[in-house]
């Protein structure tokens, strides 16, 4: 087989795939049987010059490619023009419609190429220089990178990327041209703000690490992204301030995520499911939140965030067991209103966990312990009652599990009124009925709004699944099994770990600086240090003032 000369520069604005087909029907006819077989070699070399996966020089091959690869879908927009450089070029501009913002790529890109005339360029710009032409004097554009093979193609138009080519280039431009319809920044639906920023994480991560960096202006925070699912692709970044974080945590963090092998990943519940240390537990090991500013409180100790794209929710790690009664709150207003307010949440968490197991406990086996007068009372209401106290309790504590449920999958403007009304008709139908004590009516309900006083959802649902078996224990061994059951859950925290921080710290193990910040808040003059197991690099949170003896001393001057 001849061997074939250099293919020559194109110098018209005539098609690649055109130039060989007019190259083949001219062949002479005579030498058919010879030459042919050479032409089919020919075109077997040209096929084998392009790698697989690596780009073609004429358009209408790529554009295929995309086509089938996408299933042709409606949304593929394919937007073929001409230019002028040294001479007339034809150029493909590839995006998903409703990806991409349309305003923007007719401004800024098919607008500027289409105007492209060879009076504009100081000397003529021959064809396989057009790509980097374009990127450097005609995309007005702040993202703009090269694109060499089919997938970094596809990856880029499926990110929301617009991608463009031009005929007899090996190379493309994938342009940042993001847009379509977003939720507006709002207030947080699942946290609610009694002070401080109104704002909430919405479903674009670009958005998220923007209202972090707003606040933070500080050239050591850190953001690193990863793309987790073999099908959704989706983009996660982790945040954390550089010089505060205790590198080990930030390498455990990266380790763990890339170890995640998924089809796919639509929420951090999903993510913090395979990352987190214990999965036989009932407890959270990260902590979830909607809100930037309890993000950046908590990367400002040592902590990294987590942020998903794809939904509003961010986690938080590593996380101790204390940080569920805390709030955002705590530290905006004055430290006895926080430390009064933070010992409450924990006294209602108790509530939750333990009150039906008590009232069920002190009825059946420790009578003795109840006062004589409430006794009494207590035997009035229970003598049309047919059922035990563990029947009784079982009765209403899961006929209030489905009010709850129902209220929140009903409409939000009939779910409160259901949920509310629901409880009051059918409690005091119970009662009317015969079923159930008032007494028993009064401790459900307790038990009830106490679990929606604990600022944390995922530690409120772990105090509703611990509820169960503690009622089933105390109707069995009354106080001796309260007593052994709470042994062992306690037991169970201290050995949990969160990214290898211990979970009950700074009780267990003690650390005496770190306790000014748990149940307790003191003044901020007094948080000098933070975390201990967290901040290795630069523990010192502020330096110590006295602000009352200097003004002391000028008053007295």
């Amino acid at each position: 087989m001849r061997n074939r000369r250099k293919r020559p520069v194109i110098k018209t604005h005539k098609k690649l795939s055109d130039m060989i087909a007019d190259k083949k029907a001219g062949e002479s006819s005579s030498l058919q049987t010879k030459s042919g077989s050479s032409v089919v070699g020919e075109s077997n070399d040209e096929q084998q010059q392009v790698k697989v996966g690596e780009l073609s020089p004429s358009l209408h091959i790529n554009v295929d490619r995309i086509k089938k690869r996408l299933g042709n879908p409606t949304d593929l927009i394919i937007r073929e023009f001409e230019f002028e450089l040294e001479q007339k070029v034809t150029a493909t501009l590839i995006f998903l419609e409703e990806m991409n913002d349309t305003q923007l790529l007719s401004e800024f890109i098919l607008d500027p190429l289409m105007k492209l005339t060879s009076d504009k360029q100081s000397s003529p710009v021959p064809v396989e220089h057009a790509l980097h032409y374009i990127k450097q004097n005609a995309l007005a554009l702040g993202r703009v990178l090269d694109v060499e093979t089919e997938e970094e193609m596809l990856e880029a138009l499926l990110a929301g990327l617009s991608v463009l080519l031009v005929e007899g280039n090996t190379k493309g431009l994938k342009m940042g041209t993001n847009g379509g319809k977003m939720r507006n920044i709002e207030e947080p639906t699942s946290e609610v703000v009694i002070r401080g920023p109104k704002e909430a994480f919405t479903e674009s991560m670009k958005t998220n690490i923007s209202l972090i960096r707003r606040k933070v202006r500080s050239p050591d925070l850190r953001i690193e992204k990863f793309v987790v699912g073999d099908i959704t692709r989706t983009d996660l970044a982790i945040v954390y301030m550089d010089n505060i974080v205790n590198p080990l945590i930030v390498q455990e963090i990266k380790e763990r995520i890339e170890q995640v092998k998924t089809d796919g990943l639509l929420e951090t519940g999903q993510l913090e499911e395979f990352i987190q240390d214990e999965t036989v537990t009932v407890f959270p090991q990260l902590m979830s939140t909607e809100r930037p500013d309890v993000v950046i409180g908590n990367i400002l100790e040592g902590r990294v965030g987590i942020i998903v794209n794809g939904t509003p929710f961010s986690l938080i790690a590593p996380t101790q067991f204390i940080q569920f009664f805390q709030s955002s709150e705590d530290y905006y207003m004055r430290y006895d209103i926080s430390t009064f307010l933070r010992l409450l949440r924990f006294s209602v968490f108790i509530i939750s966990l333990i009150a039906p197991s008590i009232y069920i406990a002190l009825t059946t086996f420790h009578q003795a312990m109840i006062p004589t007068t409430l006794l009494f009372g207590l035997a009035a209401q229970r003598e049309g009652v047919p059922f035990p106290a563990i029947a009784e309790a079982m009765v209403m504590e899961i006929t209030f599990e489905i009010l709850r449920e129902a209220g929140i999958r009903m409409p939000r403007a009939v779910g409160v009124a259901v949920s509310i009304v629901g409880a009051l008709v059918l409690g005091q139908a119970a009662v009317q009925a015969g079923l159930v004590s008032p007494a028993m009516v009064i401790v459900v309900g307790i038990t009830a709004v106490a679990s929606f006083a604990i600022p944390s959802f995922a530690v409120a649902t772990s105090a509703r699944l611990l509820r169960f078996p503690l009622m089933i224990i105390s109707s069995v061994f009354g106080f001796y099994g309260i007593t052994l059951a709470l042994i062992v859950i306690v037991a169970h925290l201290t050995s949990l770990r969160s990214f290898g921080i211990p979970y009950l710290s700074p009780f267990a193990p003690i650390q005496t600086q770190d306790l000014k910040d748990s149940l307790f808040r003191f003044p901020v003059s007094h948080l000098f240090k933070r975390p201990e197991n967290l901040a290795k690099k630069n523990p010192t949170r502020t330096l110590p003032y006295q602000v009352k003896k200097k003004r002391e001393e000028e008053t007295t001057r």
